[in-house]
Formats: C-alpha cells, sequence, structure tokens
C-alpha cells in the first residue's frame, strides 16, 4: 500500500514533557503503529500508510490534550490512548480538538456554540475581524484568548488591549485616586480574562515589559503596532474618527480583533458608533470578517440569556405601544 508523509505541529506544550525522559512515550507508538516517527523541535513527521498516519497523528493530539489538562503525562497515559485509538475510540472528539483556542493553568478554551466556530474560523483566516453580539456570548473573552495563543506560538510579539473610557452613567472626574485609578475600572475585564490564561507572576512581568498593554483607546493615537495582536472591546462605544485612527495603526504582520454589542452604546446623544457604522464601509474587503452573535451563544450564568431576552421582550412592547400612541 501507498505509504505518505506527514508534518505535525505540536504546540502550547513543553516537549520533554510530552515525550518523557529519553524519549520513553514513544514506545507504545513505536511498538504498536507501522509508522516512522521523527522529532525535530516542535514538528513531528509520521511515515505510513494513511490510516496509520491518521491513527499517529490522533495519538499525538490527545497526548497534547491529556498533558495540557492534568498537568502530566505518563507512560502509562499514552498506553492507554493507544489502546483507545486502536479501539476506535477517543478522549477528545476531532471536531472539540479543532475548536481549542487555548490550554490554561485550569482548563481549556474553545469554541463552543456554533457561532463561536464561526468566531474561530474568521480570527485564523482574516487580519481583522469584528465580532459584534450580546454580552455574555464569548466575545471578549475568546478575543483574549485569541491572543494569547498567538503570543505563545510566537505569532506575535506583543498584546495590546485598548477600550473606550466612555462614562456610562458616572463621571471620572468624580471617582478616587489618580487618573489610573480611575480607568482601572474600565479595563479590569481584559486584566480578568487575561488573569484566567496567563500565571500571575507572568502575566505581571509581561505587563512591566510592556509585552501586553492594557490601555484606554486614546492613548493609541500616533502609534503603529507591527508584530503584535490588538484588541478593540466595547467598540460600540467608540466614535467614527476613534474607530478609522484604531484600525489604522496596524503595522506589518499584526492583527485584531473588534468586539462590542450595538444594543449598548454609551456616546452622546446623536454621535455615530464607529462600530456601527465601519460595518457599510468594511463591506466586502478581503481580509476582514464579521461575526454576528445572538442570545443562543450566551455562555454565562444561565439566568442571563433570560435577562436579554426580558429585555428584548420589553423594549419591543415598548416600541409597539408608542407606534399605537402616535
Amino acid at each position: 500500500m501507498t505509504q505518505i508523509d506527514k508534518t505535525i505541529t505540536i504546540e502550547n506544550v513543553d516537549m520533554l514533557s510530552l515525550l518523557g525522559l529519553n524519549d520513553i512515550n514513544l514506545k507504545p507508538i513505536e511498538d504498536r503503529f507501522n509508522t516512522s516517527v521523527t522529532i525535530r523541535g516542535d514538528l513531528v513527521y509520521i511515515k505510513g500508510v494513511p490510516e496509520e498516519v491518521e491513527a499517529v497523528e490522533k495519538v499525538f493530539k490527545e497526548m497534547v490534550y491529556v498533558l495540557n489538562t492534568s498537568g502530566s503525562l505518563k507512560l502509562s497515559d499514552v498506553e492507554t490512548i493507544v489502546d483507545l485509538t486502536q479501539q476506535g475510540r477517543e478522549i477528545i472528539s476531532e471536531k472539540e480538538y479543532d475548536t481549542i483556542v487555548l490550554y490554561t493553568k485550569s482548563d481549556v478554551i474553545k469554541a463552543k456554540t456554533p457561532n463561536q466556530v464561526k468566531y474561530f474560523q474568521a480570527v485564523k483566516k482574516s487580519d481583522i475581524c469584528f465580532a459584534i453580539g450580546p454580552a455574555g456570548t464569548g466575545k471578549t473573552y475568546l478575543a483574549v484568548a485569541f491572543a494569547v495563543a498567538a503570543l505563545k506560538k510566537g505569532m506575535v510579539n506583543k498584546i495590546v488591549l485598548a477600550r473606550p473610557a466612555v462614562e456610562a452613567g458616572e463621571s471620572l472626574g468624580f471617582l478616587p485616586g489618580d487618573f489610573k485609578e480611575k480607568i482601572d475600572p474600565y479595563l479590569r475585564p481584559l486584566y480578568d480574562a487575561l488573569d484566567d490564561m496567563i500565571p500571575s507572576d507572568k502575566l505581571h512581568n509581561n505587563i512591566e515589559k510592556g509585552i501586553i498593554e492594557i490601555v484606554p483607546l486614546a492613548y493609541m493615537r500616533g502609534r503603529t503596532l507591527n508584530n503584535a495582536f490588538v484588541i478593540l472591546d466595547e467598540a460600540q462605544n467608540a466614535t467614527s474618527m476613534q474607530m478609522k485612527m484604531f484600525l489604522t495603526r496596524l503595522g506589518p504582520n499584526s492583527r485584531a480583533i473588534i468586539t462590542g454589542d450595538i444594543t449598548q452604546i454609551d456616546l452622546p446623544y446623536k454621535t455615530v458608533s464607529g462600530l456601527v457604522q465601519i460595518q457599510d464601509i468594511l463591506k466586502g474587503v478581503e481580509g476582514v470578517s464579521f461575526v454576528y452573535f445572538d442570545r443562543i451563544d450566551v455562555v454565562r450564568h444561565r439566568l442571563v440569556k433570560d435577562i436579554i431576552n426580558a429585555y428584548e421582550k420589553f423594549h419591543s412592547e415598548s416600541d409597539k405601544g408608542e407606534k399605537e400612541q402616535s
């Protein structure tokens, strides 16, 4: 039977932990499959008949999954994975594996809903991706995960996360503290997401070194960002000019995700939201994707979805009443 060659890249793991001392974890693979396996750095070269190559690739993917989710990988774990694979069983399905965004210190972050899968695919293929939809749909959290994954893989050199500092019902001037203390509450959701994904000491070190920046949108003016993953969160509160300013900061090998909810605009009356306007301006532009979420994508507490539905019903009935009165 014809043999094939396949190369797979191992990401987000320590190769010594994966392969074991003296590559002991490769022994069950070598004993049970008629394939040739060669390791160079983070690349695995597999040669054999198609069915065997596919099975060995599956074994490596599940080894990575087990190592990342449990924190260790023993020879007995690999033997179990090989047994299950040869029986046509699996720890994690191919579909699930293909939606994993990032392994964290305590969890696996992956696309869970159909629109989150579209989001995942759009970010992979587009340099600029807009994620628009209601609260709780994972827009911001996944955006940060995409950025951290790109940083870990060496695809970018830094992450920049920005938010408009729009006063939603209270004035910054009346908040206690210096400017940083006043602005931090607006940026706190970004810090919280990063804290879930990066160990605290490493996160602090990356922020100190400027590898990760979390800044108000106004601080982006005049900059050019090369080799960076840039996120603009709460973009419905960016004006048209601010949106243009943000998008024109991108330099070579940079990528951007812009997230927002166009039903929660806090801009002054009659001020055009840049996120609303940009949908017409960049419609059909190659390299730019738009992904839309709705209430079925809500992944927070189950009541969040019910709250969103209740608000939509309330506003719908209010609008209907106003039309009848007019």
